[in-house]
């Protein structure tokens, strides 16, 4: 029981940061973006390429796939986003649904539909504490996404940008009136958030596999986790992460692991049902 507990933690933490960036998206602009899971497939694939390519070990090509990501979200928010920033929400989820298709299938082009990973890296091997085994790359990736949860969290709550960001998810209008620039605000949260999901597909990929299709696996708990803490809402998103793992890893360990999300789900279709806005979400 407690390994599962010490597992759902850690890969709560994982969930945290990749809901962050969705959750920070949301909160400043209202719209949903379905190609976030495949911002950390890219972010993923960045370490990958790294990797084979220069031989740079994934946890140095953390900052690499971060940067990558931001300059990522800025353009898309700058060639695609700001032009259907006015459109019927049914235009927004289409097109950032399409978004989602097309970097799919653009590296199923590149890298063929394989799975691979990355062996040999600078974190390997288990740790034994207190009668429990904890992967050493899973438990240096929970730190990370731990520490940039942290800073964004940092930014959003203690920095003047941070104070713009939140001033122009209250009131855009009002925002503009003291002299923010949100088109600049919008731009540098899809930064922020592809920043987030890249550092994150960094750190899994020193331990889960690389495939097409593997941000659909995070894309949809993240958006499972958004809705649980509550839609732009960053401390509900961490929280939130951390009951998903939990919920998810304490699943696979009372029944076959097959049916772990089925708990997951089964809880989010229950709070839905008790609070449609989430955890922390405002009423």
């Amino acid at each position: 029981m407690l390994q599962a507990v010490v597992s759902g933690l850690l890969l709560g933490l994982i969930y945290s940061l990749v809901a962050v960036g969705l959750t920070l998206i949301w909160g400043v602009m209202d719209i949903v973006n379905f190609a976030h899971g495949d911002f950390l497939m890219l972010g993923m694939y960045t370490s990958y390429v790294l990797y084979t390519s220069l031989g740079i070990d994934p946890l140095l090509s953390i900052p690499v796939a971060g940067g990558f990501l931001f300059v990522v979200g800025v353009v898309t928010y700058r060639m695609i986003i700001r032009r259907i920033m006015h459109a019927p929400m049914l235009v927004q989820i289409f097109t950032t649904f399409g978004m989602m298709i097309f970097l799919r299938y653009v590296i199923f082009f590149f890298f063929k539909p394989d799975y691979r990973s990355i062996g040999n890296t600078v974190l390997s091997g288990n740790v034994k504490f207190l009668g429990v085994y904890v992967g050493i790359p899973e438990t240096v990736a929970a730190l990370g996404a731990f520490l940039t949860t942290g800073v964004i969290y940092w930014i959003i709550n203690h920095t003047r940008i941070g104070g713009a960001i939140t001033a122009t998810s209250e009131n855009r209008v009002a925002a503009q009136l003291m002299g923010i620039d949100p088109d600049r605000i919008f731009s540098l949260s899809w930064g922020i958030g592809g920043a987030a999901a890249g550092i994150a597909g960094a750190l899994l990929s020193n331990f889960f596999y690389i495939f097409p299709e593997v941000g659909g696996v995070f894309g949809l708990t993240a958006f499972v986790v958004v809705c649980f803490g509550g839609f732009g809402n960053i401390h509900g998103a961490f929280i939130a992460g951390l009951i998903v793992g939990l919920i998810e890893s304490l699943g696979g360990y009372i029944a076959p692991p097959e049916y772990k999300h089925l708990f997951v789900y089964s809880l989010f279709i229950f709070l839905l049902w008790l609070r449609p806005r989430g955890l922390l979400g405002v009423t």
